[in-house]
């Protein structure tokens, strides 16, 4: 076992004793600990259970590495792809068309839209598919990413029908769409980019199947 495999139960074991050189002992040999799988002499404190954290969420990366490979294909047995992606899609399209009108009824656009999108698609991903896989992350970034693109078409189309006295339906019905890429072009600034950052950025955090620090130890007592 390595030394951060010792320290997962030394740091919970009542026998632990810190030397401020070499780090923490077993306070029974006064040497680092060289078990393998099991510690005959560990007992657990009690004191250290209760102070691990129960309310922020474990980064994902850090959980792929604490789960053991029995519980991480249980999770993976529990993961919802198709019910996650419609459930993004159609939070994304909701917020796209917030986006819209917020920014037409502002005149501006407002960037906790975009975090507003990113986490909302993220969470719904979430909270619907259970995700482990990076794929979940992944998906739920790019759709938060097309949302806010999406959010900006609404706006020019608002923008139009607004200037023309036209219907929004009526404007989509008859909008040029083959000047849609050059449109989104000529208006696009460096704050969308930093939106559309955001954006999937944050559609890709809140994708994932969350842990606490409890969880995990639960999970691996």
């Amino acid at each position: 076992m390595t030394r951060e495999q010792h320290l997962k139960f030394c740091k919970k074991c009542t026998n632990r004793r810190l030397d401020m050189k070499v780090g923490l002992l077993c306070n029974l040999t006064g040497e680092m600990a060289d078990f393998e799988n099991e510690c005959k002499s560990f007992k657990l404190d009690e004191s250290v259970i209760e102070k691990i954290d129960d309310t922020e969420a474990v980064e994902h990366n850090d959980v792929l590495n604490k789960l053991s490979d029995k519980n991480l294909e249980k999770f993976k047995s529990e993961q919802e792809f198709p019910k996650a992606i419609m459930t993004g899609i159609v939070v994304g399209v909701i917020g796209a068309l917030l986006w819209g009108t917020i920014t037409v009824a502002t005149g501006f656009q407002i960037g906790y839209m975009a975090i507003a999108i990113g986490a909302g698609v993220g969470l719904s991903m979430r909270f619907m598919g259970k995700g482990i896989d990076q794929i979940f992350g992944i998906s739920g970034g790019i759709i938060s990413l097309l949302s806010c693109l999406l959010g900006n078409f609404f706006s020019i189309i608002g923008f139009i029908a607004n200037s023309e006295g036209l219907g929004y339906f009526e404007t989509l019905s008859l909008f040029d769409y083959s000047q849609l890429i050059p449109i989104m072009t000529e208006t696009f600034s460096g704050m969308d980019l930093l939106f559309y950052g955001i954006a999937a950025y944050g559609g890709y955090k809140f994708s994932f199947r969350t842990f606490t620090e409890k969880d995990l130890y639960e999970l691996v007592k």
